[in-house]
């Protein structure tokens, strides 16, 4: 069964400290996921100065990627739920020194986008949240016109056998996946409210980039 809202909460909470660690463990199955949060960066080709936010945010892991790209004249809101991924994503910042990107504490569906957004992101997160297709939604009105909406994230392969699906559950289970996440499909939400631009597959088609872009 797929975790509500309040479990993805106390997950993270207890993850947080050792976050970037786990995730980095996804390389010994063969994931590449750095890489694939640099091509789902690139996806939203932002530009100097622009502001693009984050929904689920974590730790802060995208935020090196987000500035090479708008710079130190812009602006990146990174956006959790969870108060101890926000700290361990504020102690990034600090240790960096980075003046220009700001966290906020707040369900996704409650958060409102700034005035001005030039991008929004979410990497390994927003298949967790059962109201994933609001938050697209409401993404998509706040973006600025040819801005970008991005989805990095798993989905079921259509290839896989069942017992090689169980085992990809199992393996990634300590983040939050269950099989019944197979039933969300983030991506056909960005095209249902944007203009989809970019789907590509990885890793035998268990893990996805979709862009958006506004009408």
């Amino acid at each position: 069964m797929a975790l509500d809202k309040i479990s993805v909460a106390q997950l993270y909470q207890k993850r947080a400290e050792n976050y970037d660690i786990s995730a980095n463990l996804y390389y010994l199955i063969g994931i590449r996921e750095f890489a694939y949060r640099k091509k789902a960066v690139s996806a939203l080709k932002l530009e100097r100065g622009d502001t693009v936010v984050e929904i689920g945010c974590g730790t802060g892991l995208n935020f090196r990627l987000l500035r090479e790209w708008v710079g130190t004249e812009g602006r990146i809101i990174g956006v959790d739920l969870t108060a101890e991924m926000l700290s361990a994503a504020n102690k990034r910042i600090e240790r960096y020194n980075w003046s220009n990107i700001e966290t906020v504490q707040s369900d996704a569906v409650a958060y409102d986008f700034p005035d001005r957004t030039d991008g929004i992101i979410s990497t390994f997160a927003i298949t967790l949240i059962p109201e994933y297709d609001k938050i697209i939604k409401k993404g998509a009105t706040a973006l600025s016109q040819g801005k970008k909406l991005v989805v990095l994230d798993f989905k079921m392969p259509d290839s896989w056998p069942r017992w090689l699906i169980k085992f990809f559950v199992i393996i990634t289970r300590p983040f939050g996946v269950t099989l019944d996440l197979a039933d969300r499909h983030p991506w056909e939400s960005v095209n249902r409210y944007l203009n989809l631009k970019e789907f590509k597959s990885f890793y035998f088609g268990s893990i996805y980039v979709a862009a958006g872009e506004k009408r």
